[in-house]
């Protein structure tokens, strides 16, 4: 049966407005899709804090959470010890001294029960309570005398020798230099503000900011040597942990690089992140998985798994990913193994429990693939090139797989810790610099700051006296510390 013009005119009609609507399905399908994903990268902005993400816990605000609650060294099982004092522990305390500085003695003229009168010769016992308390604020002055002599043979005149260090009629010595360096180095109290503390707690009220300054260059000169041989027994130790973090030099930003282990540290200030020393010598670096560390040659590397909790942290309470929680456990009880490991003084986890561990984790890893190849692509933003991006869970078990060896690097060899926790304490230090000082205005005075805390900080480790370290000679800390 032919049709008519009009009923042909009018299918016509109709199909296009159906490819029209079609169209229109399509693109508000594809809007739909962006506005979700949109959507979703808001949604995971607003739930990152500092328990589930890198973000500083001050960043928090008002929002805070409990910090024990969500605390991540809980979690990683880092004790299982209560808080507080443990049975057996004995305890320290202020304590009674033999040899006093002061003594002073306290008499009685009257009994307390009669009234009658008291003598010395009545005295049975004493009853002896001590109080330690600092001296009055007061500089110690030491003049010293350089005799000079006349030679009866020639005449001429001959002055003594001064002490190494004594060369102004008048100065400060080496201990009150050290201690100023010492508040604004260690404890980052400003030049202006160390002058007005030193001259409230040790009398030294004439010495001025710019003393300060000078004295912290002068002693980040003297010490090089050292430094540079505290740079060289870190580059040599068979674990190292790496980080960096940026800061401000003359309104630029600028970069602060550690490396450390438990008993040295070795700060550098560099223009670029990605500036990673290049002169380490084989061995073991932990580090958070920055790209440029992977540049260095001969060595082997640990990923910090603090940072893999955090991540997985977020997987879990904001995209609620169901592998996720799987392998938060998994690391979790490798890490428990290892320390019940270290307990019993073994060198290797048990080969079966090495394999346990191993199967648990590749099979996380294969469920995690699995499920995000199910999920729908994600679309590619406006003007964006390269490959298609993936959703950050899929993103974390990528690296999962391609870099298993380094995130349990912690499992076969179990002197290397789970976290890099030393290096971000160690770091940590340059945000609280920052936070009271803003920032440096030359790389100089960068570098001498960078140059006082690798000595202090290594000195702490070592359990050194810190003021005597500053008043010490470079050519007696090395032979001390190498020892």
């Amino acid at each position: 049966m032919e049709l008519s013009p009009e009923l042909k005119a009018l299918i016509e009609g109709l199909q296009r407005e159906i490819d029209g609507l079609k169209l229109q399905v399509s693109s508000l399908k594809q809007e739909n899709a962006s506005l979700k994903q949109e959507a979703a990268d808001l949604r995971r902005q607003l739930g990152k804090d500092s328990h589930n993400s890198s973000k500083p816990p001050s960043s928090d605000g008002l929002k805070k959470k409990p910090r024990i609650a969500g605390s991540l060294r809980g979690a990683a099982g880092s004790s299982e010890k209560k808080s507080g004092g443990q049975a057996g522990h004995k305890g320290d305390t202020l304590r009674r001294t033999e040899t006093p500085d002061i003594i002073k003695k306290h008499t009685a003229e009257n009994c307390a029960h009669c009234r009658a009168k008291l003598d010395a010769s009545m005295v049975t016992g004493v009853e002896k309570r001590q109080v330690f308390d600092m001296p009055e604020p007061r500089l110690e002055s030491t003049e010293h005398q350089a005799q000079i002599y006349a030679c009866d043979d020639c005449h001429g005149q001959t002055m003594a020798a001064f002490p190494e260090g004594v060369t102004a009629s008048v100065q400060y010595g080496p201990r009150i230099k050290a201690a100023a360096i010492y508040l604004n180095a260690q404890q980052l109290i400003p030049e202006d503000r160390v002058a007005e503390v030193m001259g409230d707690l040790f009398g030294a009220g004439l010495l001025c900011p710019a003393s300060v300054a000078a004295w912290s260059a002068a002693k980040a000169e003297q010490l090089k040597p050292f430094e540079a041989h505290i740079a060289s027994l870190v580059m040599q130790a068979p674990v190292r942990h790496l980080d960096e973090t940026g800061f401000r030099i003359g309104g630029k930003t600028q970069w602060l690089h550690s490396a450390s282990t438990l008993a040295l540290t070795h700060y550098r200030v560099a223009e670029k992140r990605g500036a990673v020393p290049t002169t380490l010598a084989g061995g073991i670096i932990v580090h958070d998985h920055f790209k440029s560390y992977y540049a260095l040659q001969n060595v082997k590397h640990a990923l910090c798994n603090a940072h893999h909790l955090r991540e997985l942290k977020a997987l879990i309470e904001i995209e609620k990913e169901p592998w996720a929680k799987r392998m938060y456990r998994v690391l979790l009880k490798a890490n428990k193994a290892v320390k019940r490991a270290v307990e019993k003084e073994m060198t290797l986890l048990p080969e079966r429990v090495l394999r346990r561990l191993m199967a648990l984790y590749d099979g996380v890893v294969s469920l995690g693939l699995a499920f995000h190849e199910r999920q729908p692509p994600l679309l590619r933003r406006a003007g964006a090139r390269g490959k298609i991006p993936h959703r950050p869970g899929h993103n974390l078990l990528i690296r999962f797989r391609d870099f298993k060896d380094d995130v349990l690097r912690f499992v076969s060899n179990i002197k290397v810790p789970f976290t890099n926790n030393q290096a971000e304490q160690d770091i940590r230090m340059m945000k609280v610099k920052m936070k009271i000082s803003g920032g440096f205005r030359t790389k100089t005075g960068a570098e001498t700051f960078a140059s006082l805390r690798s000595v202090i900080s290594t000195a702490r480790k070592q359990d050194w006296d810190i003021l005597k370290t500053l008043s010490s000679r470079t050519d007696a800390l090395i032979p001390a510390l190498s020892g």
